[in-house]
């Protein structure tokens, strides 16, 4: 018997086309962790209104940013778990998704069969109910011996690394401003006590430490709200259309709530924000890459996984 690592993301369509995003999108927002509203309501608006017009809308966004190798979180996650495997060539790891293939709880017993014992690590630097917890759910369903990583953004070698990805992009222009944007959330999740503005917050303060910026040049701001409920502000588009507003033109824009490329950053934030941001009169937008296939990265992951099967152990 082995140990295990299950490295968790969110998940792709199969392909861009209209039909396999129609089905990711309705398991995804089919989600009670996701969309907390009641079923008996929610899923009218949902079959009736949201997926017929929201698939094709996001398909022709999915074509854009679609590759050779398929969906770039597809992609990406496989570099992550390939380079691990390098790390930890005794372990078993694997990758699943949180919607779509490969599937948490039948990845999951499937390494139960030859893993005495599996540490699951959501590929997500904070913790928050519609992402992390989606995933713990799945995970303890599965009924098998496994350790969970709930969140990784307090880890000093975590920040070192972002700030290391970040600081070469200070370096080689005269930016106005840094962004530090994060996937938004509905702001009545955090009143009931989800963790993940605050532990947002912390990441930035932890990474802004360990960069040569002045800090009253930094923000941390939220992207790709959906729907109409009030979500956490300040919205990245509207901060963007702000700075311009204020004379700032040279912007630059690090997304650690993402650590792979994929629709988010490629579509939302290389496209649709960037062209907002020149329309009304910017000059300078760049976007730092998320980790990716980082090889610091994935070795941090990796120790991360043995310093939670060790804690186990002893």
């Amino acid at each position: 018997m082995t140990h295990g690592l299950l490295l968790v993301n969110l998940g792709s369509p199969t392909s861009p086309d209209s039909t396999d995003v129609k089905s990711y999108l309705k398991e995804f927002l089919s989600d009670p962790n996701v969309i907390e509203m009641p079923k008996a309501i929610w899923q009218p608006i949902l079959n009736g209104i949201i997926l017929p017009t929201r698939s094709w809308r996001s398909s022709t966004f999915y074509k854009h940013i679609w590759t050779k190798a398929g969906s770039p979180l597809i992609a990406y996650t496989k570099i992550i778990r390939d380079n691990i495997r390098q790390n930890l060539p005794d372990w078993n790891i694997q990758m699943a998704m949180t919607y779509g293939q490969p599937d948490i709880v039948d990845t999951l017993q499937n390494m139960a069969k030859t893993c005495d014992e599996i540490v699951v690590l959501p590929l997500f630097p904070q913790y928050t109910q519609s992402s992390s917890k989606s995933i713990i759910d799945q995970a303890k369903s599965a009924n098998v011996p496994i350790r969970i990583i709930e969140h990784f953004y307090e880890k000093p070698e975590y920040t070192k690394i972002l700030a290391a990805q970040i600081q070469p992009f200070l370096d080689s222009a005269n930016y106005d401003q840094l962004l530090f944007s994060y996937h938004s959330i509905p702001t009545a999740m955090v009143k009931h006590g989800d963790p993940y503005q605050k532990q947002c917050l912390e990441t930035t303060s932890k990474t802004i430490d360990q960069l040569d910026f002045p800090e009253d040049k930094i923000k941390t701001v939220y992207q790709s709200k959906f729907g109409p409920m009030p979500w956490l502000k300040p919205y990245l588009k509207n901060e963007l259309n702000q700075l311009v507003a204020m004379g700032k033109r040279n912007v630059l824009i690090v997304t650690p709530s993402f650590v792979v490329d994929c629709l988010e950053t490629l579509e939302e934030d290389n496209v649709q924000n960037y062209q907002s941001f020149k329309a009304s009169g910017g000059d300078e937008f760049k976007l730092v890459p998320p980790m990716n296939e980082n090889p610091d990265f994935s070795k941090f992951l990796a120790d991360l996984a043995q310093a939670k099967m060790n804690e186990v152990s002893d």
